[in-house]
């Protein structure tokens, strides 16, 4: 038991650096690590993955705090509310899709989406921002649309969102970096908040009772290793670190698949 949540505090710290380094809290790499390494099944996994996100998230909204003020998020709100528009819903629907999906189905959803998710690592994380691409109807529109796609995912991995909400909120509403990752938090929090609270009404939703301590202790090392990892940003170049997280989640993604058959 010790060896196990000596494992996970490791596991998470370690992940919880590499998503520091990047700017997200690392789900997107604990998934992979849950499913192969503790040998969670996919659904469980999955709810372990969004307990432990929801921990990292609300934490990583407070620390932000320091760096981008509440104040800056509250002149920002009505991009919070387009994209929450359609991510509480896509959030719902997802996992609903997820407590239906067969496991197999499910291992296969998740490595497709991983796959994504590495190239959207390597093509829309530097995104700069500048002047949103779109504005007016077409902009709210295109929010609601996005918003709901990333709670799918969001839900479908037990994951922030991160990965994708900041270029979009970069892209599409010509945020800056530094900002597009605390409103990434705020957009985060509730989303994620919308999926647990429909993952609760499944019978696997269990695992969160039979493996609290495992949980908490992993949830702990994520923590740590994103301030740690926030601490290093600028001593690893993004631009070499990149193309080798974007790889790690190919072989994740293919180990995942293997789990299929």
């Amino acid at each position: 038991m010790i060896g196990r949540l000596s494992g996970a505090f490791g596991g998470g710290a370690l992940i919880g650096t590499l998503g520091g380094l990047i700017g997200l809290g690392g789900a997107e790499f604990r998934l992979p690590l849950l499913i192969s390494s503790f040998r969670f099944v996919a659904l469980q996994a999955v709810i372990l993955n969004k307990a432990m996100s929801l921990i990292v998230v609300a934490t990583a909204l407070i620390f932000r705090t320091r760096t981008v003020p509440l104040d800056d998020l509250a002149a920002h709100w009505t991009v919070v509310v387009n994209l929450l528009g359609g991510s509480l819903i896509g959030a719902w629907f997802g996992a609903g899709w997820a407590t239906r999906l067969k496991s197999a189905s499910l291992y296969r959803v998740i490595a497709i989406l991983l796959v994504v998710i590495a190239l959207v690592l390597l093509w829309g994380h530097g995104a700069a921002g500048s002047q949103p691409v779109l504005s007016g109807t077409s902009q709210i529109i295109a929010g609601v649309v996005a918003g709901f796609a990333i709670g799918v995912v969001a839900s479908l991995l037990g994951v922030a969102g991160g990965e994708l909400l900041i270029p979009t909120l970069v892209l599409l509403f010509g945020a800056d970096i530094k900002l597009a990752g605390s409103l990434s938090l705020a957009v985060s929090l509730p989303t994620m908040i919308v999926g647990f609270t429909r993952y609760s009404r499944d019978q696997s939703f269990s695992v969160l009772d039979q493996n609290r301590s495992f949980v908490l202790v992993m949830a702990a090392g994520s923590i740590v290793g994103s301030l740690i990892g926030s601490l290093l940003l600028g001593v690893v170049p993004g631009a070499a670190l990149l193309p080798f997280l974007a790889a790690l989640l190919v072989l994740s993604a293919i180990k995942v698949w293997r789990h299929a058959d």
